[in-house]
């Protein structure tokens, strides 16, 4: 059965059902509380899963707060327009290659983070995330999943101003907010076949769906994404990687994020992210 890591503020642990498990008491000391530090250790998280039942739980999740799955990853990747209907919608032709840009990994933020807003031209992005568990440089897609330590949910939250300010317009710095990255709840261990099925991926915004999909959309997938990165920069334990986001995305039909709305992120299999937004007085002249 795959594992599920989750940060518990701050400390490592394994999850099933509705209990947690502190990472480093369930190793005896052999594992530390560092989520990142953990992927150096697969093959033990495997069979300290596999042994959970017969473990004494660390507490209920209901009861503790979830921050982002990896803690300090050195890298954050992101797809964009790696969707064929989001390329439709925006009337752009479908990239030969994929289109990377970077978040700053300071963006990261917990699966239940308020998502502080600065200008009112906010969107949300729902995306399939993945996360390196291996290193390396020119790896084959044949051998891509070896290097994934497992999935979870993002929110690529977008400030449509900033990243459209400039010309040519520039990614990185309108989608790095601080809180514009939530991710979670948990990394979960998937194997290759079952990513293939593909994953039932949406988007609400309070109750109106605003996304509904499959990852089997996507024009780039994972092992296709970590061969092109792989060939240009070496992949590090813990880099994340923002997949891209279906079509639906407010800033097509002006539907930007308000103060207290509520963003409600799902992917079967992985979870669900919840998130409020939150407007903060803008002193920086972004408007």
């Amino acid at each position: 059965m795959a594992f599920k890591l989750a940060n518990i503020s701050g400390q490592a642990a394994l999850v099933k059902g509705e209990h947690y498990y502190d990472l480093k008491t369930i190793s005896n000391n052999a594992l530390s509380d560092d989520t990142l530090d953990a992927l150096n250790h697969l093959d033990e998280l495997h069979k300290l899963n596999s042994s959970l039942d017969k473990t004494n739980p660390t507490g209920l999740l209901k009861d503790v707060s979830i921050d982002a799955p990896i803690s300090n990853p050195k890298n954050c990747y992101a797809v964009g327009l790696n969707y064929r209907n989001h390329a439709e919608e925006a009337g752009m032709e479908i990239p030969s290659v994929p289109m990377i840009f970077t978040k700053h990994t300071t963006c990261l933020v917990g699966p239940f983070s308020d998502v502080e807003m600065r200008s009112d031209h906010v969107d949300y992005e729902a995306e399939l995330v993945a996360v390196i568990g291996k290193s390396g440089k020119d790896i084959s897609k044949d051998d891509a999943w070896s290097h994934i330590a497992g999935l979870c949910v993002g929110q690529d939250i977008s400030d449509r101003v900033v990243q459209f300010a400039a010309k040519p317009p520039q990614f990185n710095l309108g989608k790095s907010f601080d809180t514009f990255g939530p991710m979670g709840p948990y990394l979960v261990a998937f194997d290759e076949l079952e990513y293939e099925k593909g994953f039932k991926i949406e988007c609400k915004v309070n109750e109106e769906i605003r996304q509904d999909d499959n990852t089997n959309d996507l024009i780039f997938d994972i092992p296709s994404i970590i061969n092109y990165l792989s060939e240009i920069v070496t992949l590090n334990i813990g880099d994340v990687i923002f997949t891209g986001t279906p079509g639906g995305v407010g800033v097509m039909e002006g539907k930007f994020l308000q103060e207290g709305d509520v963003i409600t992120t799902k992917i079967e299999g992985l979870g669900t992210l919840k998130n409020v937004c939150k407007r903060i007085t803008n002193h920086s002249g972004i408007e």
